[in-house]
C-alpha cells in the first residue's frame, strides 16, 4: 500500500473556532507544538498531521468511518480507504500571510465556523476569500462547538452560514455540525471529506517541483560534530518524483552580498506519512533530508523556496508584470471599505506559492501592474499570486494577480 497521502486538506477559519482541536479529533495529533503556541493557546505556524481514513465493513454508515485500525464499535480490523495530509492554518488576523502560504499547498479545505459566535467573523470571511483567491475549489464547512449551544442557536448559526457562503466557492459546500471536543459527528465528516475532496491529477513524469513550506535543523543542542545531520526541508511535491541519492536544487537560495545563490545538495532521506521511503511522488506532505549545513535550514529559513531537479526550476524573479484582479471590498475587518485601485509606489504583500514578499508598484496601466520585489520569488508565467494591502496596522487581502 502506498505510504504517501493522496491529498492536502487545509483547516481554516477564525481564531479559536476549533481548527487545531478538530485536527486532534481526526488524527490524535496536537499540531500546536511551538512554545509560544502552547503559551498563548493559538496556532502561529502551519501545523501538519497525516491521517488514514478507514472503514469497518461490519458496521452501518456512518458509524463505519474512522481513523482507527480497530473499529471503536465492534472491535474488528478496519480497511484503509485513503491517506490524507491536514494543514492547520493559524486564524489570527496578524498571521494572514502564514495562512496564505499554507493555502498554496491545499488541494481542498475545511472551513471551521464556531456555532457559539455570529457568522461571519472577520477572519472567517478573510479565509474563505483567500481560498477563492488562491483557487481552492473543494470546500467543506464544519459547524463546530454544537455541544455548547442550544438547538435554537445551532439552527440560527446554520442559517447564518448558508447566507454567508452564497456566491463563494463554498456556496454548495456541505455543512457538517460537529463537536471536535467531544468527537461528535467525526465519522460523518470523514465520509464527507472522502466523497467531496477529490485527489487532483498530478504527473509523476514531469520534472520534480516542490513547494517548501517548512525547513528544520533536526540536531539537538550539544550534538557531537561527527553526529550532526544535514538540514531538512518539508512541503509538498506538485509534480515529478524524488529519489534518495539524487541531487536537488533549492531556489532562490541564500543572499550573498545582494546576490542570490541557489543551493544544491544530495538527497539522503525521504519521509512520507512518518515513514522513511526510497522514492517519493506528488501528493501529500513530505520531508526531504539533505547534506546542507543545518544553519541554512533552521527556523524555517528556507520556507517559501522551490526545490527540484538541478537546472529545471523556474526563474528567480526580482520583479514581474502581472494582471491584477481586485476584490470589491476589503475583508477581514468589521468596517469593510471599497478596494481602491492600486497606486504607483504602493507597497503590496505578495504571496506566491509558499513565498511571502513585499513588492513596490513601479508602473500601473489599468489592471497591468509591475512590481519590484524586496525578496525574489521563483515562479513561472501564468502563476497566481495573492495581493494584500496595508490597511491601518494590518495587511488585508485585496485580490490576486496572474504573472505575465
Amino acid at each position: 500500500m502506498k505510504v504517501q497521502s493522496d491529498v492536502n486538506i487545509g483547516l481554516v477559519g477564525h481564531v479559536d473556532h476549533g481548527k487545531t482541536t478538530l485536527t486532534k479529533a481526526l488524527s490524535g495529533i496536537w499540531t500546536d507544538t511551538h512554545s509560544e503556541e502552547t503559551k498563548r493557546g493559538i496556532s502561529i505556524r502551519l501545523g501538519y498531521a497525516d491521517i488514514e481514513f478507514r472503514k469497518c465493513e461490519d458496521c452501518e454508515e456512518p458509524l463505519c468511518y474512522t481513523t482507527s485500525e480497530i473499529c471503536e464499535n465492534c472491535g474488528k480490523k478496519t480497511e484503509l480507504l485513503r491517506k490524507v495530509s491536514f494543514v492547520d492554518a493559524p486564524g489570527h488576523e496578524t498571521l494572514m500571510a502564514t495562512m496564505l502560504s499554507g493555502a498554496a499547498i491545499m488541494d481542498g479545505a475545511v472551513l471551521v465556523i464556531a456555532a457559539n459566535e455570529y457568522c461571519p467573523q472577520p477572519q472567517t470571511k478573510e479565509h474563505l476569500m483567500a481560498l477563492d483567491v488562491i483557487g481552492v475549489k473543494d470546500v467543506i464547512v464544519v459547524q463546530n462547538k454544537i455541544d455548547i449551544v442550544s438547538k435554537e442557536r445551532a439552527i440560527e448559526s446554520y442559517d447564518e452560514i448558508k447566507e454567508f457562503v452564497k456566491g463563494t466557492c463554498a456556496e454548495d459546500a456541505p455543512i457538517i455540525p460537529v463537536s471536535a471536543q467531544q468527537g461528535a459527528n467525526i465519522d460523518i465528516l470523514i465520509d464527507t471529506i472522502n466523497k467531496k475532496i477529490k485527489t487532483p491529477k498530478r504527473s509523476s513524469r514531469k520534472s520534480p517541483l516542490m513547494h517548501v513550506a517548512r525547513s528544520f535543523d533536526i540536531n539537538k543542542p550539544g550534538s557531537r560534530p561527527d553526529a550532526i545531520k544535514g538540514g531538512v526541508i518539508g512541503g509538498t511535491l506538485i509534480q515529478g518524483t524524488l529519489k534518495v541519492g539524487g541531487e536537488i536544487e533549492i531556489r532562490p537560495g541564500i543572499n550573498n552580498n545582494n546576490e542570490w545563490i541557489s543551493l544544491t545538495s544530495e538527497i539522503i532521506g525521504l519521509n512520507a506519512n512518518g515513514e522513511d521511503v526510497e522514492k517519493i511522488g506528488p501528493g501529500g506532505l513530505i520531508g526531504v533530508a539533505t547534506k546542507l549545513d543545518p544553519s541554512l535550514t533552521k527556523a524555517d529559513s528556507l520556507s517559501g523556496s522551490v526545490a527540484g531537479k538541478v537546472g529545471s526550476l523556474p526563474d528567480v524573479l526580482h520583479s514581474f508584470d502581472m494582471e491584477a484582479h481586485l476584490l470589491d471590498r476589503v475583508v477581514g475587518t468589521k468596517e469593510e471599505k471599497d478596494v481602491a485601485p492600486i497606486k504607483l509606489k504602493e507597497p503590496l504583500m505578495i504571496n506566491c506559492g509558499t513565498t511571502t514578499t513585499v513588492g513596490v508598484v513601479t508602473s500601473t496601466k489599468k489592471n497591468k501592474i509591475n512590481v519590484s520585489l524586496k525578496l525574489p520569488v521563483c515562479a513561472s508565467k501564468g502563476d497566481r499570486v495573492a495581493l494584500s494591502r496595508r490597511v491601518g496596522a494590518r495587511w488585508r487581502l485585496i485580490g490576486y494577480g496572474i504573472i505575465q
